[in-house]
């Protein structure tokens, strides 16, 4: 019980963290989604959060964090970058994530799971 609490603080967003994507999907109007490796995709594949400078930090970018939220059992990021509005939910308990990057044209949709840097 103790480890468990110990666990999730590690996700609250008091310390940076390093998040992989595991899983895409990319999707537009009209077409079925296409699911593939997050790189194939050209999304990153890893991303750093830094939340006391309320940042996310790619291998080509960094991006500002224009607001976040905590609510029961995962906290919300959510900003901009190159025409596209992001979300990324992550689960404080156990560290998982899922980030939506949409725009007027695309949609995608990533899974991965980010541990204390």
């Amino acid at each position: 019980m103790c480890a468990s609490s110990v666990w999730g603080a590690d996700f609250d967003g008091s310390k940076p963290l390093l998040c992989a994507t595991i899983d895409a999907h990319s999707c537009e109007p009209g077409q079925v989604c296409a699911r593939g490796l997050p790189a194939d995709m050209g999304v990153p594949q890893f991303l750093h959060i830094d939340f006391s400078k309320k940042t996310i930090v790619g291998p080509a970018r960094t991006t500002p964090i224009r607001f976040m939220e905590a609510g029961a059992g995962q906290l919300l990021l959510q900003g901009t970058e190159l025409g596209f509005a992001w979300t990324l939910a992550l689960d404080t308990a156990d560290g998982t994530m899922t980030l939506s990057l949409v725009n007027r044209e695309d949609a995608y949709m990533l899974f991965g799971a980010c541990t204390p840097n």
